[in-house]
């Protein structure tokens, strides 16, 4: 399999993240800024949105980094990561689901502006504005996790901790005073056990 995205983007490492937990042989390509550009015709030719990451298993192509996720947990039969009953599928699902919308929507002000110092991201009231829905999602998280714990999902480690393990590092390395949400610091700390999340969450950047 082949995994076209740069590793700093966290999407591309939600779905790198899943291939080791999973088994599943991958070999990663330099996509995106700084790289070969997305725009390339190769690229197009796979995902005409022009956005990574993007995987091609023999003449499977899979776009969408959820979506990739969810494929190479059924493709791996892991139906710890992603359950085969459709409540339990659908618990994960939903987690995931508000990762991609809700909660990446919250931060991308922010993110740009502080992280990535993006000179189009300068208005700082645009910037506490977006850290202060991001802070109040996380809150939302944290309430659940303390009631409903020790992962997202209840007593299993699912896809719905990697997409929002890899959001919660984001949040955490992205400057700004954190509140007190001790449900997802202990969460946090649990996922650093994993040596997959190690690589990608803390050892892969923010």
């Amino acid at each position: 399999m082949r995994l076209l995205g740069r590793l700093s983007s966290i999407n591309v490492r939600k779905a790198a993240w899943t291939c080791e937990e999973t088994g599943l042989a991958f070999t990663q390509e330099d996509w995106g800024a700084g790289f070969r550009s997305t725009q390339d015709p190769e690229l197009l030719a796979l995902n005409p949105f022009g956005l990574i990451p993007v995987l091609v298993d023999g003449d499977v192509v899979v776009r969408e980094s959820n979506s990739i996720c969810r494929y190479l947990a059924a493709k791996a039969g892991r139906h710890d990561l992603l359950p085969a009953d459709p409540a339990g599928r659908a618990g994960v699902e939903q987690w995931m689901d508000w990762q991609a919308t809700d909660l990446n929507g919250s931060w991308n002000y922010a993110f740009l502006a502080l992280v990535r110092k993006n000179p189009a991201y300068a208005d700082a009231a645009q910037t506490a504005k977006s850290l202060a829905e991001w802070d109040r999602l996380m809150g939302l998280l944290d309430r659940h996790l303390a009631a409903n714990g020790p992962y997202v999902t209840g007593k299993d480690f699912t896809l719905a901790d990697i997409v929002l393990g890899l959001s919660a590092h984001r949040w955490r390395s992205t400057p700004h005073e954190l509140p007190d949400l001790p449900a997802v610091m202990d969460w946090y700390d649990r996922l650093c056990l994993r040596e997959a999340f190690r690589k990608y969450g803390p050892g892969g950047g923010p």
